[in-house]
């Protein structure tokens, strides 16, 4: 996979050890979402792939375990995937 810069400096700015609730880190929930949004973004989902932070913002809300906040950390890192 071809990365730039930017997504390079985006991926170095996440603290995936960082703890979000109840013993949960931002990994986890990254963990947790991957392997829909990789299926999201293959093409292999009803749901058309992603275009925007926005919608990525709000559908990791909607589908992240538990914690029903916006999570920076975890979006921008499905965001620095689509870039």
């Amino acid at each position: 996979m071809f990365h730039t810069n930017k997504h390079k400096e985006i991926m170095a700015k996440i603290n995936l050890e960082k703890h979000v609730w109840e013993g949960w880190r931002v990994c986890d929930f990254i963990e947790s979402l991957e392997p829909t949004f990789n299926q999201i973004m293959n093409g292999n989902s009803w749901k058309k792939p992603f275009t925007t932070k926005e919608e990525i913002k709000e559908w990791c809300k909607d589908n992240q375990p538990y914690y029903k906040k916006h999570i920076p950390d975890v979006v921008n890192y499905f965001v620095a995937k689509i870039n």
